[in-house]
């Protein structure tokens, strides 16, 4: 043991070097001693990066806050209130299926449950019908998260706004590689970067247990793949790209988040509104900007300054796996326009529809006006003249 303990620190200490070796990371001809502070100037350090894993814990922390003194008073007043969901009886049989091989079984599955558990088979299906209700998140935890997202999202695009409107590269975007890599950063960069980080960071840490979408695969393709892009850019000095593609993003998320809160209230004339201008600029932003503005920025123009390396392979690739999820969401976008248009029900994509069994009465909402609805989303279908004042 004493002899292998050096050489699996000799392993690790070189697989450290090789992955710091500046031929990955940097133009030829550049070293990181050049990114060292001088003359006032401060660089950019991988070493800054430590920090997001605190501020995401403290991000959690106040999210926690947030949702139980801001949220949940605000969907109150917004009278989004909780639904008194039937649990399905203890059954041993039932629930080792419905955790072992499936939450939906099939017709020869159901009967083949019956004659187990002495139920007949319509008690079976309603058994699973309450079972994955159970497990669906209720309406006022969706408005709760959209809420917290909501808030961070709009609070980060007016500040990742503040901190570029002013800066030369805004307008003229060859300016972004103009004296690369040797590019100072100021403080409000580096708080943008770790803010924006942290939170991607959180939502990570959290997407456990937040609402389960049908992307939830490439929600999680999506944060790895942005923490990596954000980590990726500030050790590399990709600092003023960055902050362009964040503020990018920042510009619709909100707006998505603000057309969940007020689908969950009820507002629908207005969830349909919001919802068209979230459309209309994510197509834009996500499908317009980026490719055509963003991405040629960090493909072309810096092959004029010096040879492409492995960093620069690296940055647009992810790049490429976020557009390539982009196409995919703006698919999903495009479909919920089209049922606009022809006039049929408008729900998130993305979202599980909650079962009911209202003809039996087994679905009933605490409030009391809307057990006898159709339930989409988990909260009552809204006529189109609903609200018409909203």
């Amino acid at each position: 043991m004493p002899s292998t303990f050096p050489a699996s620190l000799r392993m690790l200490q070189t697989l450290y070097d090789y992955f710091w070796w500046e031929r990955l990371w940097l133009p030829v001809n550049l070293t990181w001693a050049d990114l060292e502070d001088r003359d006032g100037r401060v660089y950019a350090k991988a070493s800054d990066l430590y920090i997001t894993l605190p501020l995401a814990l403290l991000f959690l922390i106040i999210r926690y806050f947030f949702e139980l003194y801001v949220a949940t008073p605000l969907a109150a007043l917004l009278n989004i209130k909780e639904k008194t969901r039937l649990r399905a009886p203890p059954n041993a049989i039932l629930e080792h299926f419905y955790l072992t091989s499936g939450k939906q079984p099939k017709q020869a599955e159901v009967e083949l449950l019956s004659r187990q558990s002495g139920l007949s088979g319509r008690q079976v299906e309603r058994w699973f019908r309450r079972r994955r209700n159970q497990d669906r998140p209720s309406l006022l935890k969706k408005f709760r998260e959209a809420s917290w997202r909501f808030t961070f999202y709009l609070i980060a695009f007016i500040a990742g706004m503040a901190v570029i409107v002013d800066k030369p590269w805004f307008y003229d975007m060859k300016k972004v590689w103009e004296g690369y890599p040797i590019q100072s950063t100021i403080p409000s960069q580096y708080w943008y970067y770790m803010i924006e980080l942290s939170f991607y960071w959180s939502l990570l840490f959290s997407i456990a247990s937040d609402v389960k979408r049908k992307d939830f695969k490439e929600q999680i393709i999506h944060h790895v793949a942005t923490i990596i892009l954000i980590s990726f850019s500030w050790f590399a000095n990709y600092i003023r790209a960055g902050t362009l593609i964040m503020a990018l993003h920042d510009s619709s998320d909100y707006l998505l988040e603000s057309a969940k809160m007020f689908n969950y209230a009820g507002w629908k004339n207005t969830c349909n509104n919001i919802f068209i201008v979230f459309a209309i600029v994510f197509i834009i932003t996500r499908l317009v900007i980026l490719p055509f503005w963003i991405l040629h920025c960090t493909l072309v123009y810096p092959l004029e300054l010096y040879p492409a390396f492995f960093g620069y392979y690296f940055f647009n690739c992810m790049m490429g796996v976020l557009q390539l999820l982009h196409i995919f969401w703006a698919y999903l976008i495009l479909r919920m326009a089209h049922k606009f248009i022809t006039g049929k029900l408008v729900e998130d994509e993305r979202s599980d529809r909650e079962e009911t069994e209202s003809s039996e009465g087994e679905e009933a909402a605490v409030g009391g006006g809307a057990k006898s609805r159709p339930l989409a989303n988990g909260h009552p279908v809204l006529s189109n003249n609903h609200r018409k004042n909203d």
